[in-house]
């Protein structure tokens, strides 16, 4: 049993660095890798209520370092349809069996993994004319991965890039729209009974390696090819991916 804790605690570490990393420069590919490394030792509706709050305190952070430069018009665009994709999501959550999550869970790993490989692919088949309604689609779809798994990047990514927006502006408001969308989650998460406060009393001392995650994010990105760790991590998503399915 000892050691049991002792994997887990390892598991939870190594994941609050990660995002933190992720959320320093990173991108998403680093953070998308938390919810599947601990569903691995943990049921996938327990993984989800402790990771959000690592990603809420990541969140101040990364909001912080890119600080009004977001386009706020952008993100009430998002908001609406992601809180009706977070109030799908979490009602999946409920009804489905733990393996039928679980398994769900690979998939939408794997399906982010493919994303992140034919990323510039599936940008260029589009000849794109923006609509209001699409940061409504673009929401729910994000609302929904990411109440289910914490994987709602691509959607906004793919929105945002088809805006035209500044390298600075794009990351700015990803960052606050999903500050504002972790946030959104905390009542249907509580709702739903996701939070085990005895687990989150248990890993509270971990949470200093969130920023130091963020800080490595952000000293890697400046120093380090960002393309070859991406790679790395797609390729961890996929091994991730495909364990949640078969086992």
């Amino acid at each position: 049993m000892a050691g049991n804790e002792t994997i887990l605690l390892i598991i939870i570490a190594l994941v609050a660095f990660m995002i933190g990393m992720s959320k320093g420069g990173l991108g998403g590919a680093a953070g998308a890798l938390a919810t599947p490394l601990m569903a691995l030792v943990m049921p996938a509706d327990k993984v989800i209520g402790l990771i959000l709050p690592i990603l809420m305190l990541a969140d101040i952070f990364a909001v912080a370092l890119h600080w009004g430069n977001w386009n706020g018009k952008l993100i009430l665009l998002l908001l609406p349809g992601a809180i009706v994709g977070v109030t799908i999501g979490t009602y999946f959550i409920i009804s489905a069996p733990t393996e039928t999550l679980r398994t769900f869970l690979g998939v939408i790993v794997l399906i982010f993994a493919l994303y992140m490989i034919f990323e510039k692919r599936i940008l260029g088949l589009f000849s794109y004319k923006s609509r209001n309604w699409h940061g409504l689609v673009a929401g729910a779809v994000t609302g929904f991965s990411s109440a289910l798994a914490h994987t709602g990047g691509p959607p906004v990514s793919i929105y945002l890039l088809m805006q035209n927006v500044k390298p600075g502006v794009f990351i700015a408001t990803s960052a606050l729209f999903f500050f504002i969308l972790n946030w959104i989650k905390v009542p249907y998460y509580y709702r739903a009974q996701l939070f085990d406060m005895e687990l989150l009393g248990r890993i509270v001392w971990l949470l200093w390696l969130v920023p130091l995650g963020v800080w490595v994010g952000r000293w890697i990105a400046f120093r380090f090819n960002r393309e070859t760790f991406e790679n790395i991590i797609v390729g961890l998503l996929f091994i991730n991916g495909v364990l949640l399915i078969v086992l």
